[in-house]
C-alpha cells in the first residue's frame, strides 16, 4: 500500500489549545482543527511513521532529526502560559531518518544529522490534533535555507520510496502567510491567490504541475501571499514526493481574513 503525501495548514501558534480547561476551539479555527483531526482516518492505512517538514526549520543543507524522541520547541510568543506546557510525546523515528538520509544522498543532496533540536510548533500543534495518542513515530526534516522551489520538489521526489514503506510524508505550513495583512479586506486578494495556487497544484499534467508550482512567484499576488517563502516550501516537498499521483485540494477555509488550503497527492 502506498500512502499519499500531504500539505497541511498548522494554524497560528497554539490556536487549537487556547482554553486552559480544554474547551472548544475558537470557531474561526474549528474547520482547520476538524480537517487535521480526520487525517489519519482518511488514509488507506495507518502510517508506521511520519516524516514531517515544517516551515519553522531551515538549515544550509537538508537536516534530519535522528533522535529517539524530542522535547517540544515552543517557538511562539505572547500566548497564554498554559500553552508553554503542552505535551506531545511521540517517539522519534531514527530508522526512517536514516532511510531518508540515504535516499537524499543517493539523489546527490548533502544531508546532515542532528538529535537535539526540539519539535517546533509546526510539528506538535497539528500532530496533537491529528495523532492525539502520540502513538506514531515521527522524524522531522528541515527545509534548505535557499528555499529553492525546484530543489525542494526534487528533495520530495527522492523521498517518494518511503511512501511504500508505510511512511506518511507531510509538509506543514500555510498556503497564505503574510503576517502584516489580516482582516476581511485581505480576503479578495487571498481568494485570487488561492485559486491560482490551487489550479497550479491540481493541474492534471504532472510536468505542468511541477512547472507552475515552481514558478509560484508569477501567480497573482504570490509575493503578497508569501513575503517570505518558508511556509510554502513544505508544499514543494509534498508535491515532489507525490510524483505523478493525482493532486486534490482537500481543505479550504478562511482564517483571520486569509484563504487557507490543504492539498493531498495520491
Amino acid at each position: 500500500m502506498k500512502l499519499p503525501t500531504l500539505f497541511i495548514p498548522h494554524g497560528g501558534g497554539p490556536c487549537f489549545f487556547m482554553d486552559p480547561a480544554g474547551g472548544p476551539t475558537d470557531p474561526m479555527w474549528q474547520a482547520m482543527q476538524d480537517h487535521l483531526a480526520g487525517l489519519m482516518e482518511s488514509l488507506p492505512e495507518r502510517p508506521k511513521a511520519i516524516l514531517l517538514v515544517s516551515g519553522h526549520w531551515e538549515e544550509e543543507a537538508v537536516t534530519v532529526n535522528v533522535g529517539g524522541g524530542q522535547p517540544l520547541l515552543y517557538d511562539y510568543y505572547g500566548f497564554p502560559e498554559h500553552t508553554y506546557r503542552l505535551r506531545w510525546n511521540a517517539p522519534g523515528a531514527p530508522d526512517v531518518a536514516r532511510k531518508a538520509e540515504a535516499l537524499l544522498k543517493a539523489a546527490g543532496f548533502p544531508v546532515r544529522e542532528e538529535a537535539d533540536r526540539g519539535w517546533d510548533h509546526g510539528v506538535f500543534i497539528p500532530m496533537m490534533v491529528a495523532v492525539p495518542g502520540a502513538d506514531i513515530p515521527l522524524v522531522q526534516m528541515s527545509l534548505r535555507k535557499d528555499l529553492d522551489p525546484a530543489a525542494h520538489i526534487a528533495i520530495g521526489r527522492a523521498l517518494a520510496p518511503l511512501r511504500e514503506q508505510g511512511v506518511l510524508i507531510v509538509g506543514s505550513g500555510m498556503s497564505f502567510h503574510n503576517m502584516r495583512a489580516r482582516g476581511p479586506q485581505v480576503t479578495p486578494v487571498a481568494d485570487e491567490w488561492d485559486a491560482a495556487l490551487t489550479a497550479a497544484v491540481t493541474d492534471p499534467d504532472p510536468a505542468a504541475r511541477v512547472d507552475r508550482v515552481t514558478r509560484w512567484e508569477e501567480l497573482p499576488h504570490g509575493r503578497f501571499a508569501h513575503p517570505e517563502a518558508e511556509h510554502l516550501l513544505p508544499l514543494m516537498v509534498a508535491l515532489g514526493a507525490g510524483g505523478d499521483d493525482a493532486a486534490v485540494c482537500d481543505y479550504r477555509d478562511h482564517v483571520i481574513g486569509w484563504t487557507v488550503s490543504g492539498y493531498r497527492f495520491g
